[in-house]
């Protein structure tokens, strides 16, 4: 689940940078404008994804943390 979330991520990361940079939204221009049911429920999804990213900061890998001697 914590890989998929990533790669949801980077591609909502990868579609604000090009609306940042050349106010392109690839999303949008893939699945048929903003208002579009397929490009909202993609947004939505990246969006859920973005909030599971936030407990990935919070919860803790013990195997990571015994490796490096914590």
């Amino acid at each position: 689940m914590n890989t998929i979330a990533l790669i949801l991520m980077i591609i909502g990361a990868l579609n604000w940078g090009l609306v940042g940079l050349f106010q392109y939204d690839l999303v949008a221009a893939i699945f048929g404008g903003m208002s579009g049911v397929v490009s909202r429920i993609i947004y939505t999804i990246v969006g859920i994804a973005g909030i599971w990213g936030i407990t990935m900061l919070f919860r803790r890998d013990d195997r990571h943390h015994s490796a490096e001697g914590d």
